[in-house]
């Protein structure tokens, strides 16, 4: 991010270098959200996992009790009963060959692709367009799954899916800063509890290594792990 005079100016409005409690970073990554639309809060953790290794790679999703405040586009492929399903539960795109065109064709106006299990072989062609931006459909996040229609439902009632990038880091939406304190810090909580759900046997030391919060355009605001580790 650029850092711009308003920016900087954040700042300058809390110690760069304290560690907060949970409420007290998220409170401060709320008031430093200022721009003209509802920035989202964010949470960006940095894991104890070597990621290189398959069985550290940390991958799943979280249901937020107080749901993420974005609506969440939808992608499905179905067919039959399933497609129709998938389409009454609220979809915004449903279909098999006509919606893989669509996508090759540069459609990619949704946050979420979700696959019957019959369709995977079609879908996997797609491999290079979806993979790259995180789109690509999978059984541990759900989104492969014989009941589309439910997971369209549980996507667009607040649950996201997170995964450790090439350097352990996790990045997972809290929610947004038109959100009450105590909505973001129960978000927060159930990311906590689901990523020490998902710790692999295999890691060793400390789990949660640095913990920030943060607006869409402002600041990260460190958050105290000492308290996070199961």
């Amino acid at each position: 991010m650029a850092n711009g005079k308003k920016y900087t100016d954040a700042t300058k409005r809390y110690d760069r270098e304290h560690l907060h409690s949970p409420s007290e970073a998220l409170g401060i990554a709320k008031s430093l959200a200022t721009k003209n639309f509802d920035e989202s809060i964010e949470a960006a953790i940095r894991l104890g996992v070597d990621p290189r290794k398959a069985d550290q790679m940390v991958r799943g999703t979280v249901a937020l009790p107080a749901g993420t405040g974005k609506d969440i586009r939808v992608a499905v492929f179905a067919q039959g009963d399933a497609a129709a399903a998938a389409t009454a539960a609220g979809a915004e795109f449903v279909g098999a060959e006509d919606l893989a065109a669509q996508i090759e064709g540069g459609m990619l106006d949704f946050d979420v692709t979700i696959a019957t299990p019959d369709l995977m072989p079609l879908v996997g062609k797609l491999g290079r367009v979806l993979g790259p931006r995180g789109l690509m459909p999978n059984p541990k996040t759900g989104t492969v799954t014989p009941d589309p229609a439910k997971a369209v439902g549980e996507f667009k009632g607040g649950k996201v899916e997170y995964r450790t990038d090439r350097f352990g880091n996790v990045h997972v939406l809290i929610g947004r800063a038109s959100f009450d304190a105590e909505a973001l810090e129960r978000n927060f909580d159930a990311v906590v509890d689901e990523l020490n759900k998902a710790k692999p046997s295999s890691s060793k030391g400390r789990y949660f290594r640095k913990v920030t919060v943060s607006s869409t355009m402002g600041p990260g605001v460190r958050v105290d792990t000492s308290k996070l580790d199961a």
